[in-house]
């Protein structure tokens, strides 16, 4: 293992790293009181000079002091839906266990940034025991989402025997772990936390990240060892203005998750946490984005943007629609009434199409027959013809 910069945890360390200035040291220590600093030696190698779009992630900034009225503490309503210590169950077939409330670094734009960082840290033994008894009573769920804090900072030791027992639980049948870990704290996955994760029940791992100057060799490596672990990735993303809201960062970070075997999952439009508008983008602006991706990256490099509706109501998609109403009957396929049978498809270079195409009217004299086209040379009239 080489030798690696400290994890900063204190203003005064970013101000001897030069990542703040004298002039603003006062401010951030304001932030820091109120919100946790942390940035991993990996992640402060990966920042190129203090605006880059890592520092922008990690370093903090007063604009963080600057509270809006929609903002929220608790921006997804997880507080409603936590009937015991640890567990949000706020889908029918599938809840969040919290472990742990530590994160290796600490996001500047973080939805849980009022209950992460130094303090409680990992749940007791009677309440990990308890939020185990509520998954063995609930039947109905079929996914359990190891979130926090950041799971995979828990000892390989600690985690295995958390693992065994969701693994004897007959009902629930995925495992999935939502974690920063592979990509800031890259050294952390060993063999022996690749081994932890080796249950029956299959455990699939989403990696946050957000820029593909944060993927590093050292993430390279990670990513690679839960691969040839038989650990299925996927990504998660945040839209960032000033870290990612254009075409090129998206399509460099997607292609580079691609290319190293993760499959983009979801594009997130900003929460409204408290102190972090100078992130946001309009819904707009992030339908345009994802729709300028479209056509220029394949499938494969595709998330799903999504909003998480403030109050706890779930996720929905949110990106552009490419299809309008078109006019019924007006390309001769006539109505069955109760709503358009044609449409208006927009392709991902913008122009314009009707579906189904439209077909030009023709009608033959009375006395003369209508020409037969022979099937084989005549490819629009050709069923078999895709």
């Amino acid at each position: 293992m080489r030798n690696r910069p400290r994890t900063i945890r204190t203003t005064e360390s970013l101000l001897e790293n030069g990542l703040i200035d004298e002039e603003s040291l006062p401010e951030i220590r304001d932030v820091a009181k109120r919100y946790a600093v942390s940035i991993t030696g990996v992640m402060q190698e990966q920042i190129a000079h203090v605006d880059d779009p890592v520092a922008r992630q990690f370093v903090p900034t007063g604009a963080e002091l600057l509270i809006t009225a929609e903002e929220r503490a608790d921006p997804i309503g997880d507080d409603p839906f936590t009937p015991v210590k640890g567990i949000t169950h706020r889908y029918p077939d599938r809840l969040l266990l919290k472990p742990m409330h530590l994160c290796p670094v600490y996001c500047r734009f973080c939805f849980r940034r009022e209950v992460v960082g130094p303090g409680e840290g990992m749940l007791g033994q009677a309440e990990l025991e308890a939020a185990l008894d509520y998954i063995r009573a609930h039947e109905e769920v079929w996914e359990v989402i190891f979130t926090g804090g950041d799971p995979l900072i828990i000892a390989p030791t600690k985690l295995r025997p958390i693992m065994a027992a969701l693994d004897a639980i007959e009902h629930v049948k995925v495992i999935r772990f939502h974690t920063r870990v592979p990509v800031v704290d890259p050294e952390r996955v060993t063999d022996e936390l690749v081994e932890a994760l080796a249950t029956e029940t299959p455990v699939w791992v989403v990696v946050h990240t957000n820029h593909s100057q944060e993927i590093g060799e050292a993430a390279r490596g990670a990513l690679r060892r839960l691969n040839r672990g038989g650990v299925p990735l996927l990504s998660q993303t945040v839209l960032l203005r000033g870290v990612n809201d254009t075409p090129e960062a998206l399509e460099g970070l997607f292609r580079t998750l691609v290319a190293n075997r993760v499959k983009p999952y979801y594009l997130h439009h900003g929460d409204l946490a408290q102190g972090t508008g100078h992130f946001r983008t309009t819904i707009a602006e992030g339908q345009e984005l994802v729709r300028r991706l479209r056509g220029r990256v394949s499938g494969t490099c595709q998330p799903t943007y999504v909003l998480d509706i403030p109050g706890g109501h779930g996720k929905v998609p949110i990106g552009p629609s490419y299809l309008e109403p078109g006019e019924d009957g007006a390309d001769g396929t006539g109505g069955t009434g109760g709503g358009s049978n044609t449409h208006v498809v927009t392709d991902p270079w913008g122009e314009r199409h009707h579906y189904p195409p439209r077909v030009a009217a023709t009608t033959a004299p009375a006395t003369t027959p209508a020409t037969t086209t022979d099937p084989a040379t005549d490819p629009e009239e050709d069923p078999t013809h895709d």
